[in-house]
């Protein structure tokens, strides 16, 4: 290609076809540097997604490649905004001619703005950001009082024939914490899980809270 004018028609199908591909939001511009400075667009499908037609001249970023003060490299997407505010998700890719100079421009600009304020409408409608807390749902208290004692072991980090003194007297504690005891038959189905006796556990219950304990209590 040596110039942007013979492929015209060619880059005009092109721009025509990204936008009915990704629709309204969705900005094409091909830019002619052989034009004036201030009016290097030649095609613009969707201007109203920047206000810009055709005639119009391209951006800063296009006028420091011209200028010289940067290479001109591609750039895909990155983020910019418009002069109302809208954010755009962009892309600029120069055109060259066959000794490797800068031509032109194809550049594709699409308005996220709805998308970000979706995507915050959506983050304050799920967890995201939230703190999760445990919670139980069962059918039974019976379930229930299983599942604080299988938390509980987790905490634990042995099993029951592994514990010792101090291990029990610790599940206790954290079963107490978290209202098994208000369980009716739970004290039976703890002592029956770390075997020990119903004294040994009204023992360490009291000695979990800090209380008087039978220091003597068989299991």
């Amino acid at each position: 290609m040596e110039s942007i004018s013979q492929e015209l028609l060619f880059l005009t199908e092109m721009a025509k076809g990204i936008t009915a591909q990704f629709g309204d939001n969705c900005e094409v511009v091909v830019h002619d540097w052989s034009k004036p400075v201030d009016s290097t667009i030649v095609v613009i499908e969707n201007g109203h997604v920047t206000g810009r037609n055709v005639g119009d001249p391209g951006t800063n970023l296009g006028l420091e490649i011209m200028r010289g003060t940067s290479e001109g490299d591609n750039r895909h997407n990155y983020v910019t905004q418009t002069k109302d505010g809208r954010i755009l998700r962009s892309t600029s890719m120069y055109v060259k001619n066959n000794a490797g100079t800068i031509i032109g421009a194809l550049c594709i600009n699409f308005d996220i703005t709805d998308l970000m304020v979706a995507e915050k409408t959506l983050q304050s409608l799920t967890a995201s950001g939230l703190q999760p807390v445990r919670e139980s749902f069962v059918s039974n208290v019976n379930d229930l009082l299983d599942t604080l004692i299988q938390e509980a072991q987790v905490t634990i980090g042995k099993p029951p024939a592994a514990m010792t003194k101090e291990d029990k007297i610790k599940i206790i504690q954290l079963l107490d914490q978290k209202g098994a005891f208000l369980i009716k038959k739970s004290g039976e189905k703890v002592c029956s899980y770390l075997s020990i006796s119903k004294f040994t556990l009204y023992s360490y219950l009291e000695e979990s809270k800090g209380g008087d304990s039978d220091e003597g209590a068989s299991e």
